[in-house]
């Protein structure tokens, strides 16, 4: 079979071809739209060449006609002695202010709070917020008040090269200062700490998925983010990394576990305290369960629950008491995770007794929400700062390394692949059916129990935990 001859400005949406032409650099302060794009109402492609050629003509008479009027050179040959095409004269008006205020199209801030407001999308409260801060960057590049027409493929490969350098946390480190400024402080400061590549294609996924909406509601022809991603140099295996043996014994083996001054300030000192709260359960919570931290985190007291006899983690967005605090990554991360034996042998059923009690709604409650009303950012930053005290820092190492290891040792268990994803929470499907796993209610507790009583780690000896929990008895 032969290749279909390529026509310029021929392109089809759907079944029906359109004809698009860009609007010459002199009349860009004339007519207010970087193209003009016509339905062709046919499906037909020979038809659609034919139309095309008819639509050419006016368009160019058009912009002859509209030199003309403006005493800009033009060749009194195109335009002849019939006048511009109603029809097409109707669709390209002159630019006025009143026309631009009208008939330019919506601006990059309008489509932006149009998509984030969709109700037909169904978006996480983390979710919501990573679109927040992208929309902030986004806007702060190319102003919020241009036209989403306006966005070219040179634009968007711009904030690719803009993104390579943005500052890490930059609104903090720099005030108030644009992002462009901030780029060049970066670049002529070498040791200024930029985002990473898995970050900045976090950043340009998120705009393309706008535009992708975008285009969906026919606001524009086009994507013109689509494919831009910067080159991963580090292999998705690789930009985490589990704890190694070493790092988990300094983890456990440091003052919040063997004795501390106090479990605020003076963690990292030795002394006769024993820390109690996040500090000393999270960090356990993980190594166990596998759990991401905002699930460990925002943990409901009511969330610790005996079903069909097993102690289990129920983690889920739903709160027995109301609240509405919580939030979840994915469909597949609301799930049932039975208590890890160690847990339960370290005590942690008697400290969910205690904040019971105590009329405790949240399980660490001793841990601030936040101005996002997430409790793990802050305890995310303490726990950093607490490896490099503990002396377990190590490339690539952070609190989801304990999910790694989790899963490393659902694998060295030779747990069931589908019952792993199940109890870490990551989506099943891949080389199964989907629909499939929608059906049925799931494993029961006692069989996720039994696998994960197999997850162990050798080279780890916390004795020195247990025996002071016997003491505490």
């Amino acid at each position: 079979m032969g290749h279909k001859r390529s026509i310029r400005g021929l392109y089809q949406r759907g079944s029906i071809y359109q004809f698009r032409v860009r609007v010459p650099a002199d009349l860009r302060n004339v007519i207010p739209h970087s193209h003009l794009k016509r339905s062709l109402r046919t499906g037909c492609r020979s038809l659609a060449i034919r139309l095309s050629r008819k639509v050419a003509a006016e368009i160019e008479a058009l912009f002859d006609e509209a030199r003309r009027r403006r005493g800009l050179p033009h060749d009194s040959r195109i335009l002849g002695e019939e006048p511009v095409s109603k029809t097409v004269a109707e669709t390209m008006p002159e630019r006025s202010e009143a026309t631009v205020r009208e008939k330019a199209g919506p601006t990059l801030s309008d489509i932006y709070g149009r998509y984030l407001q969709d109700p037909t999308k169904r978006r996480s409260d983390r979710t919501m917020l990573a679109h927040h801060t992208t929309r902030r960057v986004i806007e702060n590049v190319f102003g919020s008040d241009k036209l989403i027409a306006d966005i070219t493929r040179e634009d968007c490969r711009e904030l690719l090269e803009i993104l390579r350098w943005l500052p890490v946390n930059f609104g903090k480190k720099f005030g108030s200062i644009s992002v462009r400024e901030a780029v060049a402080i970066a670049k002529a400061d070498t040791h200024i700490k930029t985002i990473n590549a898995t970050n900045l294609n976090a950043y340009m996924a998120r705009f393309a998925t706008m535009l992708n909406w975008a285009v969906a509601e026919e606001f524009i022809g086009r994507n013109p983010a689509r494919g831009l991603q910067l080159a991963e140099t580090v292999h998705p295996q690789d930009r985490r990394r589990p704890f190694e043996s070493w790092q988990l014994r300094r983890i456990f083996q440091a003052p919040i576990y063997t004795g501390c001054r106090d479990d605020k300030q003076g963690y990292a000192i030795a002394g006769n305290v024993i820390a109690e709260g996040a500090r000393y359960w999270v960090p356990l919570i993980g190594l166990w369960s596998g759990m991401r931290l905002n699930e460990a985190c925002q943990l409901d007291v009511a969330d610790v629950r005996n079903i069909e006899g097993v102690h289990c983690f129920v983690i889920t967005q739903e709160s027995l008491s109301g609240t509405r605090d919580k939030s979840l990554k994915t469909k597949s991360s609301e799930r049932l995770v039975p208590l890890h034996p160690t847990l339960i042998d370290l005590g942690f059923l008697a400290f969910v007794e205690q904040r019971r009690k105590c009329g405790s709604l949240k399980l660490f409650d001793d841990l601030p929400a936040g101005v996002r009303g997430f409790r793990s950012v802050a305890f995310s930053r303490w726990f950093s700062r607490f490896l490099v005290s503990a002396e377990a820092t190590s490339p690539r190492t952070c609190y989801h390394s304990f999910r790694h290891g989790f899963r490393d040792a659902a694998r060295n268990a030779r747990i069931d692949r589908d019952i792993a994803l199940r109890l870490g929470g990551w989506i099943t499907g891949g080389t199964h059916s989907e629909t499939a796993d929608d059906y049925g209610a799931g494993y029961r507790p006692k069989v996720l129990y039994d696998a994960i009583s197999a997850i162990e780690y050798p080279e780890l000896d916390l004795s020195h935990l247990l025996d002071r929990r016997r003491l505490r008895m």
